[in-house]
């Protein structure tokens, strides 16, 4: 299958070095030009319980560069999926399809402004990366990925898709709803990505001292007030699997703790803030959410 990435960062790059290695037609795209020639002369390489293995991938900084594919995969931070899924429409051969695994809601829905909705799968993924440097990627935790198509109405080839990725080691599961799915993604991110980002600590470190374990239990509680007035009704006990979730990737440093440190902007209007737009319109008072989201933006408005 002929596949690009959109977005070739910790994430995009993974999965590009997972589907290369199994075989596919992979091509990668990315902004990042160090990073985008660090690939193209010595590989994509992936760091494994501290072995590295890598394998050749053609890359392109030039998003004029396209190759039509049968699949594209955006993986680009939240600020840039409008530009990323037009660059998608370009890629796309006659029945191609769109598959987003990003971080934060409101994705699959700018894409599918661009693209035809019943073109657009969603999905989540448990893998961590992180970036290292130009070229060089370490994989930080596995676990399920999970896709649909975010219309709802069902498409043969995403069962094709799904034997790709496991064929190439990314367990992957179809899910009929895929909203579902990617709301409980979404708490997950609202317990653990802003708290760890404003303190410096690690994910592990969440559940260490009783005041910032209750104060993700708040957050949590307000988001799923949230996504029940939207019709999603999560489980009782979603603060436990955000600890569980936290503990299982204990020494990882958060995607937007990573994103503080290194003085990019965050994807926090498209979490914790996207919490706070939401229920605004349903008029649910969200005063946790609504104090993280304003300290990350402070934080990242003030970066020296």
């Amino acid at each position: 299958m002929n596949i690009t990435f959109i977005g070739a960062g910790a994430m995009g790059g993974l999965f590009g070095y997972f589907l290369a290695k199994s075989g596919q037609n992979i091509f990668l795209m990315d902004i990042w030009e160090d990073h985008v020639n660090a690939i193209n002369s010595r590989g994509i390489r992936v760091e494994f319980n501290g072995k590295t293995s890598w394998i050749d991938i053609p890359a392109s900084s030039n998003m004029q560069d396209t190759r039509k594919s049968d699949l594209v995969i955006i993986f680009v931070k939240s600020t840039q999926t409008k530009q990323a899924a037009v660059q998608a429409l370009n890629c796309l051969n006659d029945d191609g399809l769109v598959l987003t695994l990003q971080n934060g809601m409101g994705n699959a829905d700018k894409i599918s402004q661009i693209v035809d909705p019943d073109r657009v799968i969603a999905g989540t993924t448990s893998h961590g990366a992180t970036i290292l440097g130009p070229g060089l990627i370490r994989h930080a935790g596995a676990g399920p990925t999970l896709i649909g198509m975010w219309s709802g109405k069902n498409n043969t080839a995403l069962a094709t898709i799904k034997k790709i990725f496991c064929t190439a080691g990314i367990d992957t599961r179809i899910e009929d709803n895929i909203h579902l799915i990617v709301w409980k993604k979404l708490i997950i991110n609202v317990g653990i990505n802003a708290v760890t980002a404003l303190t410096g600590i690690k994910n592990g470190k969440i559940i260490d001292t009783p005041p910032t374990g209750e104060l993700v239990r708040m957050v949590v509680k307000e988001a799923c007030d949230v996504a029940l007035a939207y019709g999603m009704n999560l489980p009782d006990d979603m603060a436990d699997q955000v600890f569980t979730i936290a503990t299982a990737t204990g020494p990882n440093r958060s995607s937007m703790g990573q994103d503080i440190d290194h003085h990019r902007q965050t994807e926090i209007d498209a979490i914790n803030g996207a919490i706070v737009n939401l229920a605004q319109k349903k008029g649910i008072p969200v005063p946790v959410n609504q104090t993280l989201t304003a300290l990350v933006q402070t934080l990242q408005t003030n970066y020296k």
